[in-house]
Parts: C-alpha cells; structure tokens; sequence
C-alpha cells in the first residue's frame, strides 16, 4: 500500500486539463466502501435513506428486480450523440446531471445502492464514476455480483414497480476526473503514468477495428497504452475478483504499483469497469471521457499495432 504522502505528490504533480484532478483511490478496505454484498445488502434494505437503482434492460426490469429497486439507464446520467455523428457518452453538466438525479429519487442523506441486471457491469460501473464525479460517490456502493448473487444466495424479487419520488439534492461539488485528447497525449510515455485501453484485446492489437461505416476508429489502440480488457477484471459470476487477483492482471498488462491510471475505451463505458478495478487497488484514475471515438475522430493522435498485425 503507497503512503497518502505519495499519493497527495502523484495527484498534485499531473499538469491536468480544465481543473481536473485525478479520482483518488479507495479506502483501506479495498471493498469498503465501493462495494457491499448481499448479505449487507439484505439487512439495509428497509433503510429510510436506501437509494437501490437497477442497471439493466428495461424489458427485464419490470419482471424481476430487486425490492424497491429504480430504474437508471445512462441516458439518465449522461449525455451524447447516439446517431453516430458525435461523441456517444459524455459526463453531462453538473446543473443537468443534479436535476437527473434528483428526478431519480437521490437525497444528500441517500445511501445509494447501485446492482447490474444480468451481464450489465459496465454500465453500472458508468453509473458509478459518474456518481464519484458528481462529488456523493462516499455514499455509493455497487453490490457485486449484481442480481445474480442476491438470487444466487436466496433473496427475492419482486415485479412491484416503486412509485417515483423526488430527492432534495444540493448543488454537486464535482470531483472532475475526466480528461481530453490533449492531456492524454501530453501523458504518453511519461513516468508514473500509465494509459490503459480496457477494450477486448482483438481491438487492442488490430485483430478487429472498432466504430461502423460511417465512422471506424483507428486500427490499434493510443501509442504507447497498455491493454487490461474489462472482462479481466471480474470472476465468471461477474463479482470483482480479489485485490491480490487484480494486482496480477495489472502488474502483467505492465501498469506500476504506484501508477496514475488514465483508462479508455471505445465510448467511455467499458473503461469504468477496469478503473473501478484500479481504483480498488489504490491506483488515482483519471478518465478520458471521449475514449477512441473521440481519438480515431483527430488526425494527431498516433495510434500503435501489436507488433504481429500491419495495418489495413
């Protein structure tokens, strides 16, 4: 574990862009308090102030989800171009995003509790960094394994729908983590910082290119990022896997102990799932929002292959 004396000098040296600042990590406990488990979950669930919103396919949703859980989708807590002409998913405005969670229910004293429906990790992972930036993430927790691991170890569901209520939430203090195309080229090849690419390794090493017709990504991944795939970072029934897990998967993608962690994606999604990863072994994470959309969109920003694929 890295001294808070190292951490505070890592975080205040990164000349970061338009007030940012790197998303410091987690508490001591590795899991506490980014993530709860069933059995916590199951004692808490009458709480006055529990906040439980279901990340998950709204067709699903309504047949099966857990007591009193609400509905979020990341068009609830994001904004973007889903027409292929603009970047899809970026962090709204504070003032945007505050009226969003407030019309969801969420409270200054609201315990929110945030668990994926099926396979959706990577979404509730969005949800959650996006709470982190909003400034409440002390009061956010994922539960891992998602509904899968409240069923697996015998709790119910319920086709019960609560009615909608609205939070009483004050003005964000952002934490703004989030960083541009600019500021992760200023950051290639510098010491104590590492790029990281979270997409499935095919997209890394040029085996597949990523976009659509109309507009296709670059082939290869930003000069000089390492490659931890989203999918690494969790265990079949899609828990988080164990710190000492997680340092392997990191260490051997080449990410140092004492590494800032800057992570993209293809949009800005899957990414949140490796930096909540990174997060939890202590590393400070910044996001770059636009991911390789916004980089393949760019003509000076270089791009590499693994050293086996040519380019097309």
């Amino acid at each position: 574990m890295r001294s808070p004396r190292l951490l505070t000098f890592l975080i205040a040296s990164l000349p970061l862009t338009a007030g940012a600042q790197a998303l410091a990590p987690a508490a001591r406990d590795a899991r506490a308090p980014s993530f709860v488990d069933s059995e916590w979950l199951s004692r808490h669930l009458h709480d006055p102030n529990l906040m439980l919103l279901h990340v998950g396919d709204p067709r699903e949703y309504p047949a099966a989800h857990i007591p009193g859980a609400r509905l979020v989708g990341l068009q609830d807590i994001s904004v973007g171009d889903r027409t292929g002409g603009g970047l899809a998913l970026e962090m709204p405005s504070a003032d945007t995003l505050r009226a969003r969670l407030a019309a969801l229910g969420v409270s200054d004293d609201s315990r929110v509790i945030l668990y994926y429906g099926k396979d959706w990790v990577s979404p509730t992972t969005r949800v959650f960094l996006t709470l982190q930036w909003a400034g409440v993430g002390d009061n956010v927790s994922i539960l891992d394994g998602g509904m899968g691991e409240w069923t697996r170890t015998g709790n119910a569901t319920t086709a019960e729908v609560p009615a909608p209520r609205a939070g009483a939430l004050s003005p964000l203090k952002v934490r703004n983590f989030v960083v541009d195309a600019a500021y992760v080229r200023s950051m290639i090849g510098k010491p104590g910082v590492s790029i990281v690419d979270a997409r499935a390794s095919a997209f890394y090493d040029g085996t597949q290119t990523g976009g659509n017709a109309a507009a296709p990504h670059k082939t290869g991944h930003i000069a000089g990022a390492r490659s931890v795939p989203f999918s690494a970072v969790t265990s079949e029934s899609l828990r988080f896997k164990s710190p000492a897990e997680l340092a392997e998967v990191f260490t051997k993608a080449g990410v140092g102990p004492n590494d800032v962690v800057i992570g993209y994606c293809h949009v800005g999604q899957q990414a949140t799932v490796m930096l909540t990863a990174a997060r939890l072994l202590g590393h400070p994470i910044l996001l770059y929002d636009g991911s390789f959309q916004d980089w393949s969109a760019r003509a000076d920003t270089p791009v590499e292959i693994a050293p086996t694929r040519k380019a097309p």
